[in-house]
């Protein structure tokens, strides 16, 4: 279980086909509260996304990650985005600002993400957390930025913010935190 705030909060995720997951994932785009070792919402494994290599991100990223992300923060959503300039949607600014990091080829789609990274049980700065906003597990995503927030798109007519994870709407849809940094 993940640890934040020393509660531990049982999390419920509904475990659709794996190819009804996916199309969702991909079509839904994105909808619209740890700290390092506290306890977070703990989600039952949902089926995974099809399979990819794991993208690897040396741990000294973390905290430039975490300082790109809260730069973007008031950048426009827009379905598709993952640009400054053009704005973002969830995944999108994940690519974005994790591209900063790594030479390697980055997932585009909050599924992709979800299978090209590891589960973890100690959320931790630059962290990604996934949601289910929308009848899929993996459908929403966001990157923890520490003191039980999150930077993320959350959905039309919006802009990049950050939000908490024990807010009634997150803590609800929360599936689970992974991690594409070395430990």
């Amino acid at each position: 279980m993940l640890q934040v705030s020393g509660s531990v909060r049982e999390g419920a995720a509904g475990a659709p086909g794996l190819l009804l997951a996916c199309a969702l994932a991909l079509l839904a785009g994105c909808a619209g509260a740890p700290r390092q070792g506290m306890s977070v919402p703990q989600a039952s494994a949902p089926p995974m996304p099809a399979t990819r290599a794991p993208v690897r991100i040396d741990a000294a990223e973390r905290e430039a990650t975490v300082a790109r992300a809260m730069l973007l923060v008031n950048t426009p959503y827009r379905h598709g985005g993952n640009t400054p300039e053009g704005g973002f949607d969830c995944s999108g600014l994940v690519s974005y600002v994790l591209a900063q990091g790594t030479l390697e080829r980055l997932p585009r789609s909050t599924a992709q993400w979800a299978a090209a990274s590891t589960p973890v049980a100690d959320l931790q700065r630059g962290d990604l957390v996934f949601f289910n906003t929308s009848g899929a597990p993996y459908s929403h995503m966001g990157i923890y930025v520490g003191d039980g927030q999150f930077v993320h798109a959350p959905s039309s007519g919006g802009t990049v913010r950050k939000d908490r994870l024990a807010s009634r709407y997150f803590a609800q849809r929360f599936t689970g935190a992974r991690s594409v940094f070395e430990r």
